[in-house]
């Protein structure tokens, strides 16, 4: 998408995610680059619900403020991503209900938080590590999620609130609304005896990424 229709997304996508739930005040950002290589990203303070084309924040690679409002104080992981990663073209973080419940739980598995019982959280996510718990602009997110950028699309912070990628804003959108979904189902079946799926099963969900 250019720069015109990119922002119009963000508008648009922004208002759907905050009229469902999935925002409230202030919490989560947006961003996505640009084909130079430049960032448009949701302003410092912000509401998802009241965003304006003409008032995201446009940075360019490393960072620096080009245009619009200051950029939102967790610009820097979104950059990590786009940096390591240069098949990332989207990031969204919201603290969303039930992927932000899942963060907070005690013996979560580190390496891939919800065991997969779902297709599409398979063909859309994969795998979910768990980031440990560092303050809300901490420089240690950006380098854990950079470090791990190559290998996973989507990312739980503990304590915190997930952050998800995708090839563009729709699909990244897309990834995190499935993925919300997946932890609200596990944690509605948390008690219940759940049919996982197999090894092999997710082996030939994974050659049908969407």
């Amino acid at each position: 998408m250019n720069e015109h229709d990119t922002r119009q997304a963000m508008v648009e996508l922004g208002l759907s995610l905050f009229n469902r739930g999935y925002a409230t005040g202030g919490s989560g950002n947006l961003s996505a680059r640009l084909d130079d290589g430049r960032i448009i990203a949701t302003p410092t303070n912000s509401c998802l619900g009241r965003l304006q084309a003409e008032r995201l924040s446009l940075v360019d690679e490393e960072g620096r403020h080009l245009q619009g409002d200051k950029p939102t104080k967790e610009l820097s992981f979104h950059l990590s991503l786009y940096q390591n990663d240069p098949g990332k073209r989207a990031v969204v973080h919201l603290h969303c209900t039930y992927l932000t419940a899942l963060s907070c739980l005690e013996g979560l598995d580190s390496s891939n938080v919800i065991r997969p019982f779902t297709p599409y959280y398979v063909m859309r996510v994969g795998q979910l590590p768990l980031i440990p718990y560092y303050h809300p602009g901490d420089e240690r997110i950006a380098r854990d999620l950079g470090e791990q950028a190559r290998n996973y699309n989507a990312f739980l912070l503990a304590n915190h609130g997930p952050v998800v990628t995708g090839r563009d804003l729709y699909h990244a959108v897309d990834n995190m609304e499935e993925l919300e979904e997946t932890a609200r189902l596990a944690l509605l079946l948390s008690q219940q005896q759940v049919r996982y799926l197999s090894e092999q099963e997710v082996l030939e969900l994974s050659r049908r990424k969407v």
